[in-house]
């Protein structure tokens, strides 16, 4: 099981996780229909697992879940012997978070403390294709939505700016199309 945003880092995951990923799980409002922080309808990450191939399983959220309902809700969505996958990078609070989540669970983080400029350039080079989707204003211009996660855009990126985001700089979409070719 892969917890999937439909971002690059979830998506590279495909390409390095030490399993097979039977199933993607996904969050969503359940008001707007948007996967939270990233902007993208569910019907994009619908397209995403129908073009890879892999069932998703989708649980919606209210707005601002607080953070018990989220565990049930999610918790809810794995089989209690399915090891979760997640994409995340250096974020110690957000792995523990996931630890005391899920306690007793395999789970495994294929990313986790690689060099994100090094892994930046590694996704790109292996043919990943993302869009920005949403940014964090206080770090990044709002005309970075909609630009194209590649070279140009990692040497464009502040020099406080984490080249994969993971501060929450930015986040991004794959393309289904990009995802045919992870398969």
């Amino acid at each position: 099981m892969l917890s999937w945003s439909g971002g690059k880092d979830c998506a590279w995951c495909l390409r390095v996780s030490p399993l097979p990923i039977d199933a993607l799980v996904t969050t969503f409002d359940e008001t707007t229909g948007l996967v939270p922080i990233h902007n993208v309808p569910i019907s994009r990450m619908e397209a995403q697992a129908a073009v890879l191939g892999i069932y998703l399983r989708k649980v919606p959220l209210p707005p601002a879940c607080p953070n018990d309902e989220y565990r049930e809700r999610i918790s809810a969505a794995f089989q209690a012997d399915e090891a979760i996958i997640f994409g995340d990078l250096f974020l110690q609070d957000i792995r523990d978070f996931r630890e005391r989540s899920f306690p007793g669970r395999e789970l495994i983080f294929p990313l986790w403390k690689r060099d994100t400029a090094a892994l930046a350039r590694e996704m790109i080079a292996g043919g990943l294709h993302a869009t920005v989707t949403a940014v964090d204003p206080t770090t990044l211009p709002a005309s970075f939505v909609g630009r194209a996660f590649d070279e140009r855009f990692l040497a464009d990126l502040p020099a406080a700016v984490d080249p994969c985001g993971e501060n929450g700089e930015f986040h991004t979409f794959v393309s289904e199309q990009c995802l045919a070719s992870f398969r």
